[in-house]
């Protein structure tokens, strides 16, 4: 799973032969770049939220603990080299229904919530995902409802 991903972030798209797996990986690929993003916010990205984050790609994607640990690797460095989400937000956009997208941002949520403060950064992020996810305010206020409990 690592190569793929690999080769798809090398040669910056996707090739003529693109299968359905490679959706898939690409997929993988931008959810943890939004949430690792998400984690990085507060300028830390340390060990609790990675423990999140791979329960949480792992629970979502079927990985197992190595494809996921693979996938949180290449993708903290994917969110190094990045300066853009768009990219991200539409992969998940175009592959994700409204439900799913809604997930998607609760997830975000939780990353964000895992040190019991929501900074300013963490916040506007979290605001300019929603929007790129085409989720309401509202959508998003009930995803972080739910977040919060979540977290306690």
């Amino acid at each position: 799973m690592l190569d793929r991903l690999r080769k798809i972030f090398e040669v910056g798209g996707h090739s003529t032969e693109q299968t359905s797996q490679q959706n898939v990986d690409d997929l993988h690929l931008a959810a943890a770049v939004l949430l690792i993003e998400a984690a990085r916010m507060d300028d830390t990205f340390d060990s609790e939220e990675r423990i999140i984050i791979a329960n949480l790609v792992r629970s979502k994607f079927a990985l197992s603990e190595d494809e996921a640990s693979s996938l949180i690797n290449l993708a903290n460095q994917v969110a190094k080299d990045s300066i853009e989400l768009s990219r991200f937000t539409k992969q998940i956009r175009d592959s994700f229904g409204h439900d799913d997208r809604i997930e998607m941002l609760e997830m975000l949520w939780r990353v964000v919530l895992a040190d019991g403060k929501l900074h300013d950064h963490e916040a506007n992020l979290l605001r300019r995902a929603a929007g790129l996810l085409y989720v309401t305010d509202r959508e998003s206020g009930e995803a972080k409802k739910r977040a919060i409990e979540l977290t306690s």
